[in-house]
């Protein structure tokens, strides 16, 4: 007598005959050509905190501040080829009651300013000031700011009521860069 194949067979069966079968498709390994990334970086860029009584030495009024600071973020060819764009975002907080103004000036390696950026901080009577601005870097303005190698910021404080080695407040600054990038 002949035996029946189990159920359990039959299903292992059409299993193996499934699985010897396979799609597949032409793959286009030319598509990795066509490959464009558009990355965008956040990252901090310079901070200060300058305390009102930084700007009096020995009972005398510093009017002019300059602090620089070494900038080669352009010294890899291959961030400065893919390049597009960038952002520079900056906040200033004024707590003194005094006005400032303050410059960026973006130099190249033979200290020639390349750009400059300005900034008008109006006194702190009652409140804090907040003086918000973003300068952004695209076609001849990024081919500019790719020769800086330093950036160079100089105070000024505007006439007003006297401070002294005792004067509360302070001036701050912080920035960040937003950096677009197109790898291709």
């Amino acid at each position: 007598m002949k035996k029946k194949p189990t159920l359990s067979k039959v299903i292992s069966l059409f299993l193996l005959v499934l699985m010897t079968w396979s799609c597949s498709s032409n793959l286009d390994f030319d598509q990795a050509n066509d490959l464009n990334l558009t990355p965008v970086f956040v990252a901090n860029l310079t901070y200060f905190d300058v305390p009102a009584h930084e700007f009096v030495t020995n009972g005398v009024e510093n009017t002019v501040g300059v602090a620089g600071l070494g900038f080669d973020a352009f010294r890899d060819s291959f961030f400065r080829e893919n390049l597009v764009r960038t952002d520079l975002f900056f906040e200033l907080t004024n707590t003194i009651n005094r006005a400032y103004v303050i410059d960026l000036f973006m130099l190249n390696e033979s200290d020639q300013v390349v750009y400059t950026v300005h900034f008008d901080v109006p006194a702190a009577s009652s409140a804090p000031q907040v003086v918000a601005k973003t300068e952004v870097f695209q076609g001849i303005t990024l081919e500019q700011f790719k020769q800086t190698e330093k950036m160079v910021f100089r105070l000024v404080m505007l006439p007003g009521a006297p401070l002294t080695e005792n004067s509360l407040g302070s001036l701050k600054m912080k920035s960040s860069a937003t950096v677009y990038m197109d790898i291709q």
